[in-house]
């Protein structure tokens, strides 16, 4: 297997530092890969697209930005076991009154930053198939914490959801897992905040390939990922601090929802890309 530049964005500090453990881990098995970061997912689809690395370590939101750019060219990876199936809460305070979500209309919606997958663009498409329009049906209040980073830094959809806490809205996005960890640490209580509706399931990150890559190089990229054991404490460190208890085969029929997110706001990702962050 050739050296393999991988990118990764830094969303927070440890990244570096997950990423020298997971290259010690390449080269202990007689492999090496050079970690390439950036400061947000458009410059890395950007570096992907122009060849300058070989794959990404990608939001579902950059999967799909590198599928359009590459014309569906783009080989995958794996991805961890905690990247399938997510879903994104609807919350409402207990005492609000509201009981399904036609009665949102009107009302005031929290969401995390404007290109955070799992508290904005799915809740935004999900909302639609259930009769309520974008700019039309509801007031978004937005929080725009690390734009770029593509929802990976919580910041926005944790105030989204203090913010309904408080009172400030009628209902806020999170996604489940978030929602669940902050109820266990006492930033939320259930007592106050109560789930009024779930998204459907979708995928999260995943590592995208550009076409030149052989599919033999991606398979023993993926092999060696593969062979990380949580029973194993050096592994177990890996592990634990990149979210997972192991690495799965890549798919990518989990990337419907913000498919459709993109197309229901007239090519997101597009006209995104060509704003200033």
């Amino acid at each position: 297997m050739k050296t393999l530049k991988i990118g990764a964005v830094v969303y927070d500090p440890r990244v570096t530092v997950i990423w020298e453990m997971i290259e010690d881990f390449f080269k202990e098995r007689g492999q090496e890969i050079e970690a390439v970061f950036f400061k947000d997912y458009r410059l890395q689809v950007d570096a992907l697209v122009n060849g300058e690395i070989d794959g990404a370590w990608n939001s579902p939101l950059a999967h799909l930005d590198a599928h359009k750019r590459l014309e569906g060219k783009e080989k995958i990876g794996c991805m961890r076991d905690t990247d399938r199936d997510l879903h994104t809460c609807l919350l409402v305070r207990a005492d609000s009154g509201i009981g399904t979500l036609e009665d949102l209309k009107g009302k005031t919606i929290a969401f995390g930053a404007v290109d955070s997958p799992q508290a904005r663009l799915i809740p935004i498409e999900h909302l639609h198939r259930n009769g309520l329009e974008f700019e039309k049906d509801y007031v978004e209040k937005r929080f725009d914490i690390g734009v770029g980073l593509h929802g990976d830094h919580v910041g926005g959809e944790k105030d989204a959801a203090m913010a309904l806490v408080a009172g400030e809205v009628d209902a806020s996005f999170a996604l489940a897992a978030n929602y669940e960890a902050w109820t266990k640490d006492g930033s939320i209580d259930k007592n106050v905040v109560r789930v009024l509706d779930t998204t459907d399931p979708f995928d999260h990150c995943i590592f995208t390939f550009r076409e030149g890559i052989d599919d033999e190089e991606i398979k023993a990229f993926d092999a060696i990922l593969m062979e990380m054991d949580y029973g194993k404490e050096p592994d177990r460190e890996i592990l634990d601090l990149e979210g997972l208890k192991k690495w799965v085969e890549g798919r990518t029929d989990g990337y419907g929802p913000i498919t459709a997110a993109d197309a229901y706001l007239g090519g997101f990702v597009d006209a995104f890309n060509h704003e200033a962050l």
